[in-house]
């Protein structure tokens, strides 16, 4: 008997064949999952579900109640019952097992169809969608068309969600028959690797492509923090460098390097910091009162929740903001979160429209995010609309200056996120004894509170979600304070 290989490893050991020798081997050393990817799984099965209604009738084989053979005869029962669809189906064939999406029955032969709950078809899915192909053939299943089903991102709810409007089908099967005849080989290697030591492959692309690899901290520890990976925007290639052997950010030759890389390395080494207190006055004199600090947080999810809402469109759940009606005044602190199961957007954004004064400067951080959630929060309530507008007109963009790097210090390290520029500026901020760290986190959050009955532990939630957002906006007025006193 051969090592047994599953759909998934297989299009692990096309990504990186010591990543399926580490999975199979010394699980112990993957990465725990980062909340966008749990986010990713969570919205995978959630779109799943919402599929099976475009072939509607079908039978489930279920994963998690029935054994690997248990799943196996279930499927052979209804291939042979005349079950007309099966979702989940499961085959085994040379030693691979696959469970298929969709398997829809037309005319005695099979049709099979992969869900993604991406917005596009990405080359590297043919091979996922290739080696059930191969599975389900050398079962004997007759199959006709293969097709990949992903989401429709100008599909726009309104009542009940539309499966057939929701998604798009994409016929891959000259692509998918195509791959058949090199699939004994792949497996074959993948098989005489695994019978041997852990392959010496280095790092490379490849641990990003197609997906970040589960392993990547455990084969990048020979990387520090500091390294050519942190070289920040378009300039010399990193895996150039890494491949010549550099890989310290204090070994790069920086004649190799643009103008700005050679200023983020330069400063690192000196330990240098600077402000152009020219150009920061510049920017503050923009500013006038009164004047709010405002930040969002957001959610977006593969089946758009509210009328008037598209596929992933970011609708904004809560909102933070610290207001400063004159110079010298205290910040006042203003904040919403909504409910987890209810549209959230008309009640936020009147809140949000009576807490800002007519004519205020309105700072945010990273301003073509927050100018968006206002806009789109414009097209959903037309009665808004125009004041909504307005504020987003009077915003102004806290990011700038540390974009074009008139405030520059060695620790930012090429970044000019609010995460690497805040404990820069305001040392005594930081983001690490939150509970909630992060706007991925966020979102999972909120989603998490839908499903939550129990009080203590939504109260716990909700106070985790307001401190993190009230941290990002009192962090842009301690930004501010710290300008200020560098123009003084």
């Amino acid at each position: 008997m051969g090592v047994i290989l599953s759909k998934s490893l297989y299009t692990r050991g096309l990504q990186c064949y010591k990543s399926l020798y580490l999975h199979k081997y010394q699980p112990e050393l993957r990465g725990e999952p980062t909340p966008e990817l749990e986010a990713l799984w969570a919205s995978g099965r959630e779109v799943g579900i919402y599929a099976h209604m475009l072939f509607p009738g079908g039978v489930v084989v279920p994963f998690d109640r029935l054994t690997k053979d248990e799943q196996l005869a279930k499927t052979r029962e209804e291939v042979d019952r005349g079950t007309k669809a099966v979702y989940e189906a499961t085959f085994s064939y040379d030693d691979v097992f696959v469970k298929a999406d969709i398997l829809v029955r037309e005319r005695g032969v099979w049709n099979l169809y992969e869900v993604k709950s991406s917005t596009s078809v990405k080359e590297h899915y043919w091979d996922d969608v290739a080696i059930q192909y191969y599975v389900l053939s050398g079962c004997g299943i007759p199959l006709n068309r293969a097709y990949l089903v992903h989401i429709n991102n100008s599909y726009v709810r309104n009542g009940d969600i539309v499966p057939e409007e929701l998604f798009v089908l994409q016929d891959i099967t000259g692509v998918v028959k195509g791959k058949q005849a090199s699939i004994p080989d792949s497996l074959a290697e993948m098989r005489a690797m695994l019978r041997g030591k852990v392959p010496d492959i280095d790092i490379g692309p490849h641990c990003d492509d197609p997906y970040e690899c589960d392993f990547k901290d455990h084969c990048w520890r020979h990387v520090p923090e500091a390294s050519v990976f942190s070289l920040r925007g378009r300039g010399i290639d990193p895996w150039e460098l890494y491949r010549q052997g550099v890989i310290k950010l204090e070994d790069v030759p920086l004649a190799s390097l643009n103008l700005m890389q050679r200023m983020q390395v330069e400063y690192f080494l000196d330990k240098k910091s600077h402000a152009d207190t020219k150009k920061v006055g510049e920017f503050l004199r923009k500013i006038w009162y009164p004047v709010c600090f405002l930040d969002f947080e957001t959610f977006g999810s593969a089946i758009p929740l509210f009328d008037g809402t598209r596929p992933y469109q970011q609708v904004p759940f809560q909102y933070s903001m610290h207001r400063i009606d004159a110079r010298g005044k205290e910040a006042k602190h203003f904040e919403y979160l909504a409910a987890p199961d209810a549209d959230p957007r008309k009640e936020l954004s009147e809140k949000l429209l009576s807490e800002i004064p007519e004519g205020a400067c309105v700072l945010v951080y990273n301003i073509a995010f927050e100018k968006r959630v206002l806009r789109e929060l414009g097209e959903s309530l037309p009665g808004l609309r125009k004041r909504l507008a307005t504020v987003a007109e009077g915003m102004i963009d806290l990011m700038e200056p540390f974009k074009r790097r008139d405030i520059y210090h060695w620790k930012m390290n090429g970044s000019y996120s609010l995460k690497s520029v805040l404990p820069v500026l305001v040392p005594e901020m930081s983001y690490e004894g939150l509970e909630i760290r992060d706007g991925a986190m966020a979102s999972e959050a909120y989603f998490a509170m839908v499903g939550i009955s129990d009080p203590a532990e939504l109260a716990r939630l909700r106070k985790a979600l307001l401190e993190y957002c009230r941290q990002d906006t009192l962090g842009l007025v301690r930004i501010l304070e710290r300008m200020r006193a560098m123009e003084a």
